[in-house]
């Protein structure tokens, strides 16, 4: 499975703002529509909700997302925190946060283009 193509609005009202996914906020009425449906969330939509935001945001797939969960639980220290630096580091986000792209798929289409057409050292 890719990376998700499809609605990315739809993702935002569910799982709340995602700033690198789009620009685009949410309007007032959306979010009442959400209060309404929800009632108590339990302890696996609260922790199924963080990972769909991980993941939506940075733009990983369930596999992706894994490996640095492993990563991130071999390495010292809180596994969320590691976690989290292993994802900042990653060069599409990098990119995204240097203001290079308005949103992080931008970004990826950009890190694409860098590898494509940069050289190191003439190799």
């Amino acid at each position: 499975m890719s990376r998700y193509r499809g609605p990315r609005f739809k993702k935002i009202r569910r799982l709340g703002t995602l700033p690198g996914l789009t620009s685009k906020k949410p309007t007032v009425g959306s979010e009442f529509r959400n209060q309404s449906r929800s009632g108590k969330k339990s302890q696996y939509r609260i922790r199924l909700e963080e990972k769909q935001k991980l993941r939506f945001h940075y733009g990983l797939t369930e596999r992706q997302l894994l490996k640095y969960i492993r990563i991130a639980g071999k390495a010292k220290g809180s596994t969320g925190q590691v976690l989290l630096q292993l994802l900042e580091m990653r060069l599409d986000n990098i990119l995204f946060r240097l203001g290079m792209a308005s949103t992080i798929p931008q970004s990826s289409k950009l890190k694409f283009l860098i590898f494509t057409f940069t050289t190191l050292n003439r190799l």
